[in-house]
């Protein structure tokens, strides 16, 4: 969600309730600004009144690298968004062209890249594996097109696809 804190328009990227024994309850928040990009732990009593900002999201597709930042497209309008590399996080390792994320919007400004759970990347380079130890799950380095090395079977050779988790970036299956 979005909050209006100290008239700047930030990011709840974190939250926590605690209860303290004998302390009266609060809750414990790590907010990013929009204007400074600049994460803040802000801690909020349970009375506080917080004025939630609405926040829209929309399916783009990612379609190029305009040196640091990263250009998306709607695929209705073909409106197109530049995100800072540091918006977009780790995901620059599984953005693909034309690949589909999630963009939030708030007040018009995107702020947030969200991909989907799974990619299906092409390996680059996978040198042949050495047998020896098969008696249990043997696994190489491989290097994807996005330039990011991950652990795969022996049997996975220079060329393939194969579908690699978002979240963790670990080799799920051939695709």
């Amino acid at each position: 969600m979005a909050i209006n804190y100290n008239s700047d328009i930030t990011v709840v990227l974190d939250v926590q309730h605690r209860t303290p024994g004998n302390l009266r309850a609060f809750v414990q928040a790590t907010l990013r600004s929009i204007k400074t990009g600049k994460s803040s732990n802000v801690r909020f009593s349970s009375t506080e009144p917080i004025e939630v900002i609405p926040m829209s999201v929309r399916k783009m597709d990612y379609s190029y690298k305009d040196g640091d930042d990263f250009v998306f497209s709607d695929p209705e309008t073909f409106e197109t968004v530049n995100m800072s590399a540091d918006l977009v996080g780790d995901g620059k390792n599984y953005l693909v062209e034309n690949g589909q994320v999630t963009v939030t919007f708030v007040e018009g400004k995107a702020i947030q890249v969200e991909l989907p759970a799974s990619v299906v990347l092409t390996i680059t380079n996978a040198p042949e594996g050495v047998r020896g130890d098969s008696a249990n799950n043997v696994m190489k380095a491989a290097t994807l097109e996005t330039g990011i090395e991950i652990q795969v079977p022996l049997f996975i050779k220079t060329g393939e696809k194969v579908k690699v988790d978002t979240r963790t970036g670990k080799y799920m299956e051939r695709a």
